[in-house]
Formats: structure tokens, sequence, C-alpha cells
């Protein structure tokens, strides 16, 4: 796929987001569902669209190491040598900032953030949205992860103010992302491998 589509895909779901709507996209995983993680109504929007329990935390993209300081009450201090060593996608489960969307975060004020490697088009989109994007799976609660566009249940389709057309025909599947929760001691507790 071309470039030039690249970038008005990433413009449009940016366009979106800034306007506090919910996209449907390909994350650097699996389909998700996404918006401004600093705008409480479209948290709110998501929550609604899956039906999914309002102490169920999501998971937060970011684009780089000063993004994710933005929004982790306290960085790691091997945060660089953690993302230098990562193998697949990893979440990192810190206490949350004051800029996240409250609703966003944990009942424990912990919220998983995510530094996008490798994956173009959701680095780009998160580079140029210049705030954290929300990313939890593209499914009501409870139903299986949708790895390719076509397993995305028409009803989150319809649900979505927005639907990315990158990829949509790529059926390569990956896995969500491995979730380790940092502890006081710069020390990982694997939560989902």
């Amino acid at each position: 796929m071309s470039q030039k589509f690249l970038r008005e895909e990433v413009d449009a779901a940016v366009d979106a987001l800034l306007t506090q709507q919910v996209i449907l996209y390909p994350t650097d995983t699996v389909w998700g569902l996404g918006c401004d993680a600093e705008v409480p109504r479209a948290v709110e929007k998501i929550y609604k669209l899956k039906q999914r329990p309002a102490e169920k935390a999501c998971i937060v993209l970011v684009a780089d190491e000063a993004m994710f300081a933005r929004y982790a009450e306290q960085v790691p201090d091997n945060l660089t040598e953690l993302l230098a060593a990562q193998q697949k996608p990893t979440t990192y489960v810190v206490k949350g900032s004051r800029f996240l969307a409250p609703n966003l975060l944990a009942p424990d004020g912990t919220i998983g953030l995510r530094v996008v490697q490798g994956d173009e088009f959701t680095h780009k989109l998160v580079r140029r949205l210049g705030h954290g994007l929300v990313s939890t799976s593209a499914n009501i609660s409870g139903e299986p992860t949708p790895a390719i566009y076509k397993e995305v249940a028409p009803a989150i389709v319809r649900g979505a103010e927005y639907v990315v057309n990158w990829r949509q025909d790529d059926e390569t599947r990956a896995a969500p992302s491995r979730v380790v929760r940092v502890l006081a001691d710069g020390g990982l507790e694997v939560l989902r491998d």
C-alpha cells in the first residue's frame, strides 16, 4: 500500500480523534477501538460500545518515552532498557498520571501503557495525535478478540464513528500484547504473556 494512502488514513483518523470520536483501527497487535486518552466523554463511548465494566481499565498507546512519562505517575528508571529488550509488544502497568481521563484508570489508579514499536500506521497515528491513544480490543466485552478486520462484529463496526481503511484486507494475525506490572524495585510481574 502506498505512503500517500497511509498518510491519508492517519490524517482521517486523527481528525476523528480530535473531535472526540471513537475509531476502529488496526493496532500494533489486534484490531482495536480507540479515542484520545485525555477525553473522558470519548472513553465513556468506548465502554458503552464494548459493554465493558467500568472497573476494567484499557491500555493507552504512546509514541515514545516522553509520552510514556506524561501518563505515568513515575517512570521506571530502566524504561529505556526494558523497551530495548522487548521481544514483542509489551504493556507496562504503572500508576496513572493526572493527564489521563479518570475513567480510564483501574480502581487502584493504574494504567497500562505501551510504546508502539514496529507498526508504522499505529506509531504515526499516536505521534500525529500528540496524546495517548486508548487501545482496547474491538469486541463486545467477553467475546473473542478480533485479530483481523473481518473478525470484527458488525455491531462494533456500526458503533465506531470512524473505521480506518488501512489493513482491512490484511490476514496477518498477531496476539494481544504481553502485560507486565512494574514493581517498586523496577522488576516486572508478568500478568499476561
